[in-house]
């Protein structure tokens, strides 16, 4: 049985066919196409991130029933997600959304996949748990999964549809090698397959030929401009108005026998439209090297105009886009440095940035650095007494109390239930005790009044001060002086403000 004969023809086709696949998988191996996995991964794990911002925002307000509703609407609107959880560090699970029992497969090494993906969830500065979030595979596991896999598809399509554009060309081009053919209508019809328009000039700018592109550019293009001068031609003159002192490129390529490139062209069309068109002009040289002629090529890039204009268009939004994640990102980041209940520093971020503080007034020294606990006088009672919806409006009227009363670089904290710490950077014992009078009297004051809900309210709070020394060796040591400064604040009568002394306490009050 003989084997069919392939022709000269799909022999070219099919080795630039292969040439080309070829280019193209080096292209992917070498990363200088997309990395498709690589933007899979990143995208997921930015989904990720931002979940689990939101379920630790979340779970300090202890809703879960919101909680599950938000991760159930975050896997209804991404296709991509199969299941959500939040699993606390004991193993026990508690929301899930979707049939993660089904989906997840927790890591043997316990790094999320690209398929699989955990983040853990941080309360006060330690693992409390992790939110698990089950995707699609991003790969087919399958053999018609990989048929049907994008890059594939494009390798496949490129080689028939390459194969079957070289092989037109190629038998178009073998006609035109031909011999036997005359050769000014093989240079004809050679022009004819270029997708740039080409005219022909002499030296004095007579138009010897034009090929099929140039045509399409005007329709007075269409014309047998054969013989007639190129400069006379006014649908293209007015387009080069700004070159004309100069003279016109190809003029100037015959005159400095080098080429013109790059000239912009924007050519009008009877209907109103225009075409973004780029000239280039190179001299045609006897074997001499005497200049003959002009060959000009229009390369038209209107769309190329008009893909860059969308492109450049989609990189604002993106940049919007992007600008408004970092905004919400921000407002998250300060969500989770807040106490949900009054507003103020929770001590997770309290203590980042005291932190600072502390080094920085320990390493520099200056006026001073004091510490203030504060804690409400006989709180249970509230509770006891009104309920705990009044209790917390009383710790709100506190806190409210105590900011009208710091300054802006003032730190104020949610140390505990009713239990609140602040740091007086660059303040001085003394101007630490009085401030703390003042807040202790403004409390006395006005705080009972601002709850509205319950008339008669009498609200007071025992207060302790410490300031730093040098044989504090850090912040905690100082919260601790100031801590039991209060102690005995409310040890001795409530309502009082106790600086901390070594061997002695010092009580005051207004």
């Amino acid at each position: 049985m003989r084997m069919p004969r392939i022709s000269p023809v799909a022999r070219l086709s099919l080795g630039l066919t292969s040439l080309m696949v070829s280019l193209l998988l080096l292209l992917d191996v070498s990363g200088l196409l997309p990395d498709e996995m690589a933007m899979v991964r990143q995208t997921r794990n930015r989904t990720s991130e931002t979940l689990a911002i939101q379920t630790a925002a979340l779970l300090q307000m202890r809703d879960i029933v919101v909680l599950g509703r938000t991760l159930e609407g975050v896997r209804e609107r991404d296709d991509q997600i199969r299941s959500i959880a939040v699993r606390e560090k004991t193993g026990q699970i508690l929301v899930a959304v979707g049939e993660h029992g089904r989906y997840w497969v927790a890591p043997e090494d316990g790094r999320s996949t690209v398929d699989h993906i955990q983040v853990p969830v941080l309360a006060n500065q330690q693992q409390w748990g992790a939110v698990e979030i089950s995707f699609e595979p991003a790969l087919p596991n399958t053999l018609m999964g990989w048929l049907r896999h994008p890059k594939v598809l494009m390798v496949l399509a490129m080689g028939a549809l390459g194969f079957i554009a070289f092989f037109l060309y190629m038998r178009r081009a073998l006609q035109y090698l031909d011999p036997s053919t005359a050769v000014p209508e093989r240079v004809k019809h050679a022009f004819d397959t270029l997708t740039d328009g080409i005219v022909i000039v002499d030296r004095e700018g007579r138009i010897m030929l034009t090929n099929d592109a140039f045509a399409k550019l005007h329709p007075d293009a269409a014309l047998n401009l054969v013989a007639k001068n190129l400069d006379e031609q006014a649908w293209l003159t007015r387009c080069l108005e700004s070159t004309a002192a100069e003279g016109r490129p190809w003029q100037r390529a015959m005159r400095a026998n080098a080429v013109q490139s790059g000239v912009f062209c924007n050519l009008k069309q009877p209907g109103g439209e225009s075409f973004n068109i780029v000239l280039q002009a190179s001299p045609i040289l006897d074997p001499k090297g005497a200049v003959r002629g002009c060959l000009v090529s229009f390369d038209d890039v209107t769309e190329v105009h008009r893909v860059n204009e969308e492109l450049r268009g989609t990189l604002a939004e993106l940049e919007v886009s992007r600008e408004q994640i970092r905004q919400q990102n921000e407002e998250l980041r300060l969500l989770a440095g807040r106490d949900s209940l009054t507003g103020c520093l929770n001590r997770r971020a309290f203590f980042d940035q005291l932190e600072h503080l502390f080094v920085a007034a320990r390493d520099q020294g200056g006026p001073g650095f004091c510490c203030i606990m504060a804690d409400i006088d006989h709180f249970k009672q509230f509770n006891d007494r009104y309920g705990h919806a009044v209790g917390d409006e009383v710790i709100r009227a506190l806190v409210r109390t105590l900011q009208l009363g710091l300054r802006i670089d003032d730190l104020l904290c949610r140390y505990g239930g009713e239990e609140f710490c602040i740091i007086l950077p660059e303040t001085d014992l003394a101007q630490a005790l009085e401030i703390a009078n003042r807040l202790r009297a403004d409390v006395e004051a006005r705080a009972g009044k601002s709850v509205r809900t319950t008339e008669g309210l009498k609200i007071t709070a025992s207060f302790g001060v410490a300031s730093l020394g040098s044989e504090i060796r850090d912040p905690a040591e100082l919260i601790e002086r100031s801590d039991i400064a209060l102690y005995q604040s409310k040890k001795t009568g409530r309502n009082k403000v106790t600086c901390w002394q070594p061997g002695v306490v010092e009580e005051l009050s207004s």
